[in-house]
């Protein structure tokens, strides 16, 4: 999963960046709120936003966020307590605020939650499961073993289990903020169902898909 650092602290950056890379995420760690906001668009799963950083501050940063991802989660770190800052950062569509200093445990728990990421095997059924660790779907006891692109469409989906995701929205987050053509997303789409055997991903016609399972 990938993840948006922005934090000016460098001592507190590096640390939280460090405890995340361990638990298999891969960060892209900010300093500067102009850096982090020409990373925007490159295909993030969660978005961790300190609000008084140089440049650009945090708050700004948020608001443009939405205006590509509306769904994808986004914490704002901060040691402000003014009551109307932390209502903007509500307003403007944080899901959730952690006042300075916290632990980092509780940073994890919380990217943890609202990324729904909670078991290493997820099951489809009771003979299909996807297993986060491998990056294999296991169907009758058989692996599959999944490439890159195919495990990030994989978690796409069962983050987002039974809600249509728009070709828009699987472009920006397997493709990490590239450009993939409507005909390259297909293709993925044709190889992963292949795995599967079950149709489970089931096409939403001129919108995108939906990942149907129990």
């Amino acid at each position: 999963m990938k993840v948006l650092l922005l934090e000016d602290n460098k001592k507190l950056n590096q640390t939280i960046a460090k405890r995340l890379k361990l638990k298999g995420y891969q960060v892209e760690a900010c300093t500067d709120g102009l850096a982090a906001y020409e990373k925007i668009t490159d295909g993030f799963s969660c978005f961790i936003l300190d609000i008084n950083v140089p440049n650009i501050d945090g708050i700004k940063i948020l608001k443009k966020i939405r205006e590509y991802y509306p769904e994808v989660p986004v914490i704002i770190i901060s040691a402000s307590i003014e009551l109307d800052i932390i209502k903007e950062s509500y307003d403007f569509g944080c899901n959730d605020f952690l006042k300075k200093p916290f632990f980092i445990d509780e940073l994890e728990i919380k990217i943890e939650k609202l990324c729904k990421i909670q078991d290493e095997l997820i099951y489809f059924d009771e003979k299909c499961y996807f297993d986060y660790k491998s990056s294999s779907v296991i169907i009758d006891d058989k692996e599959h073993r999944l490439t890159k692109k195919e495990k990030l469409l994989m978690n796409l989906f069962l983050t987002k289990k039974n809600q249509v995701l728009s070709y828009e929205t699987i472009e920006n987050y397997v493709w990490e903020g590239s450009f993939a053509s409507l005909e390259s997303i297909r293709s993925l789409i044709r190889r992963l169902r292949k795995v599967l055997i079950h149709d489970y991903i089931q096409t939403v016609v001129d919108t995108g898909y939906i990942f149907k399972a129990t």
